[in-house]
């Protein structure tokens, strides 16, 4: 449960260091998104997803 615990504070790290150091970035992008069909969000939140298993899986053995 611990490690779970850390997983999301991370993620909270990583993504306010992105509010905090490119907010123009952010911003530009959740307009694009709109503009982007669901079957290739889908598809990038599913390779994101794997990746993210991935690493996990090397690192943890």
């Amino acid at each position: 449960m611990s490690d779970l615990v850390v997983a999301l504070a991370l993620v909270l790290c990583i993504e306010g260091a992105l509010y905090a150091l490119a907010p123009g970035l952010v911003r530009r992008m959740a307009a694009e998104l709109p503009g982007i069909p669901d079957t290739t969000l889908r598809l990038g939140g599913l390779v994101a997803a794997i990746i993210g298993v991935i690493i996990v899986w090397l690192v943890r053995g």
